[in-house]
């Protein structure tokens, strides 16, 4: 598929979501939200979003904003934000949650392989689920363009390392598991062609056994596989090889 007709099918993939969307939010009141509704909503937002720093007064662009929370919570961290994202009814969808909240924000339509900023305009990068969508090399040149020295991006991101998963994510049928027709998790290679562009990447993986908790109810037996990830993940470094997601932390060098 080329780079036109890929932009397209995901256009029309995310701006047919977000139709479905708006009827859930008949009004302003339905878009109000707290932090901890989407900090905890998956075990790896807050400590990614801990990765950011302290945002007070900073510039931060939110990579591919999708609904928008995430742009809001970072603007009531005390961030100057600005976020895009390539699907206009994604981005109208974002503007009201901004609005809902009483929070500023700018909203950009773009596409993340070729960003309308300025060299240098960013001290920091935020994004979910967005660079598995792209060229990664590209995709890198653009963040690195963007990112002023010593800026740090995190991107929470699929990945594709665990064979059973991979099985689980093709056959069967779970909640929000739609996705867009050439759309891949993260492997290894695509790793390495983002460390060609950040030398200092750190790849840290979440929910290893706990990933069942997509097919399981909350309750004690979701807490107990969450204990044991925490544990397993830090004395058994490969097993974060196989987990559900990885979070990557990418820093431009200083001057």
């Amino acid at each position: 598929m080329s780079t036109t007709d890929r932009l397209a099918s995901e256009q029309v993939f995310h701006d047919r979501q977000a139709a479905e969307r708006a009827m859930r939010f008949p009004d302003l009141d339905a878009l109000r939200f707290s932090d901890p509704s989407y900090l905890d909503h998956e075990t790896w937002i807050r400590p990614a979003f801990a990765r950011l720093g302290p945002l007070t007064g900073l510039k931060v662009l939110d990579f591919g904003c999708g609904h928008g929370m995430a742009a809001v919570v970072l603007a009531r961290q005390g961030a100057r934000v600005t976020a895009f994202d390539l699907s206009q009814g994604y981005l109208a969808e974002a503007e009201q949650r901004a609005l809902a909240n009483g929070v500023t924000a700018a909203f950009v339509q773009a596409d993340g392989e070729r960003l309308p900023f300025a060299d240098a305009a960013f001290d920091r990068v935020w994004g979910n689920a967005i660079l598995h969508h792209l060229e990664p090399r590209t995709a890198a040149s653009e963040l690195r363009r963007v990112l002023k020295p010593g800026g740090v991006a995190v991107f929470c991101e699929p990945w594709g390392g665990n064979p059973l998963l991979a099985f689980a994510r093709r056959h069967l049928h779970y909640p929000g598991k739609e996705r867009t027709p050439d759309e891949e998790p993260l492997r290894r290679h695509q790793v390495e062609r983002l460390r060609a562009v950040f030398p200092d990447l750190h790849v840290e993986g979440f929910q290893c056994v706990s990933m069942l908790r997509r097919v399981l109810r909350p309750g004690p037996v979701v807490g107990a596989l969450e204990r044991c990830d925490a544990v397993l993940l830090k004395r058994v470094p490969i097993l974060q090889h196989f987990c559900r997601y990885v979070v990557l932390t990418l820093r431009r060098p200083s001057l």
